[in-house]
């Protein structure tokens, strides 16, 4: 494939997030380069950027590896996103404008509609889409792109069982869009943070054998700041 050079860090997160790279393999640079059509230097860039978010690694005498992550760092996953998603949405009750709010309608509208018909049995993209759009919302670029990160790593360790009442699940997700459209900053983070906390269960670990802390790994971001 061919990715332009500033794409580098997305088109080797998504191979991480997706299972292209396992846990604990190595990147090699000539190799990713190669597989991206782009030079070394971007390459280099992108695997400084994805070591800062936790997805790569630094072996001593090995190189850039793609991160393991420990069963306890994985759950601290759901419970960041526990604290965050409901902050997102307090903020975006305050902050949002017509556009966000047309996008959330429109998202629930769809979301019911399918359910309706059946067909909510795979809502994970829709979702994906909802709370990115939530995040938006919230106006807070910090915020917005540790949740992006999060979304990526929840992805990437868990498989998300579909809910077994989706026409209710949408249903939630429409009244945090009614709140949100009210202004109710509280009502928003309490319904957000009960909508997160209802979904724990039907995260399940990809890999849960192979998922553990490495111990060999060395962590250079630092080193080169």
């Amino acid at each position: 494939m061919r990715v332009p050079a500033r794409s580098v860090d997305t088109a080797m997160r998504d191979d991480i997030v997706s299972g292209v790279f396992e846990p604990g393999g190595r990147l090699a640079e000539e190799a990713l380069a190669r597989r991206y059509g782009v030079s070394r230097v971007p390459v280099r860039e992108a695997l400084r950027t994805l070591e800062s978010e936790g997805f790569v690694t630094t072996r001593r005498h090995v190189g850039a590896c793609v991160a393991e992550l420990g069963d306890q760092e994985a759950a601290d996953l759901l419970e960041l996103r526990l604290l965050l998603e409901p902050l997102a949405a307090a903020r975006a009750a305050r902050r949002r404008d017509e556009a966000h709010l047309r996008v959330l309608r429109g998202l629930v509208r769809l979301g019911q509609e399918r359910a309706a018909r059946g067909r909510g049995e795979d809502p994970g993209s829709l979702w994906g889409w909802f709370h990115e759009t939530l995040a938006q919302a919230s106006a807070s670029p910090g915020l917005i792109a540790l949740l992006a990160q999060l979304r990526h790593k929840v992805a990437w360790m868990y498989v998300v069982d579909p809910p077994e009442r989706p026409a209710e699940a949408w249903a939630a997700l429409g009244a945090i869009t009614d709140a949100v459209a009210r202004g109710d900053a509280g009502r928003a983070r309490a319904l957000t943070a009960e909508h997160a906390e209802r979904s724990f269960p039907a995260h399940r670990l990809r890999r849960p054998a192979a998922v553990r802390t490495a111990q060999r790994a060395v962590n250079t971001a630092g080193a080169r700041a």
